[in-house]
């Protein structure tokens, strides 16, 4: 079984900062997947950023230039760097972790960004 740990959401103001931070624990493999993903209410759930253990990034198109992900394989962790903050990115987000055709989700923490 694999646990996510979330923590880093929080409120902000338009244009401010916040990182997130998850680490997994329990049974993880070497070769896997860690991203981020959100879900603002009233719509779906939608990949913001991935990262593969062997450090290929995938960023959605409407956070490009702003967001930055990474992760440390030594502590299983992934984070997500979130810079120019606007509205529109208030939402849940969730950590997710894909390894052998399986995913495992974080419980989500909420990042909401003021006008």
């Amino acid at each position: 079984q694999v646990q996510l740990v979330e923590s880093g959401g929080g409120l902000v103001q338009a244009g401010g900062s916040l990182r997130l931070s998850c680490t997994a624990s329990g049974r993880i493999f070497n070769i896997n997947t860690m991203g981020w993903y959100r879900q603002a209410p009233g719509k779906q759930r939608e990949l913001v950023a991935a990262i593969t253990s062997g450090g290929t990034t995938n960023y959605a198109d409407s956070v490009k230039d702003r967001f930055t992900i990474s992760r440390d394989n030594g502590k299983n962790t992934v984070y997500l760097q979130m810079n120019s903050l606007n509205p529109e990115d208030t939402a849940v987000y969730y950590c997710n972790l894909a390894q052998r055709f399986i995913n495992y989700w974080g419980q989500g923490t909420q990042v909401t960004v003021s006008s």
